[in-house]
């Protein structure tokens, strides 16, 4: 059986990694001048997510499980969209 520490290290990890987008976020954005999101954004929150869930599942807290697991869906559904844009003739504002 794996010891709590273990999963203490795994939750701290995927913390670490979710709290990381936001500092990239904030980097690119100074760095640029203007407020962006970068690629690497949305793979740290992939990461972040994946591993908290994991997290969430072992300490079998459904609010935790549903949150994280919604999210990561969205994360991918992002990058997807990244990678595969459509065709349209100018950008919606938002």
């Amino acid at each position: 059986m794996i010891n709590e520490t273990f999963w203490l290290i795994i939750g701290f990890g995927g913390q670490a990694l979710f709290s990381l987008r936001f500092i990239v976020q904030w980097w690119q954005s100074e760095r640029v001048g203007r407020s962006v999101i970068p690629i690497e954004f949305w793979y740290f929150s992939i990461a972040g997510a994946l591993t908290l869930l994991v997290y969430a599942i072992y300490r079998a807290d459904p609010v935790f499980i549903v949150g994280q697991s919604t999210g990561f869906f969205i994360y991918i559904r992002n990058l997807y969209l990244i990678k595969h844009p459509k065709s349209i003739s100018s950008d919606p504002v938002l």
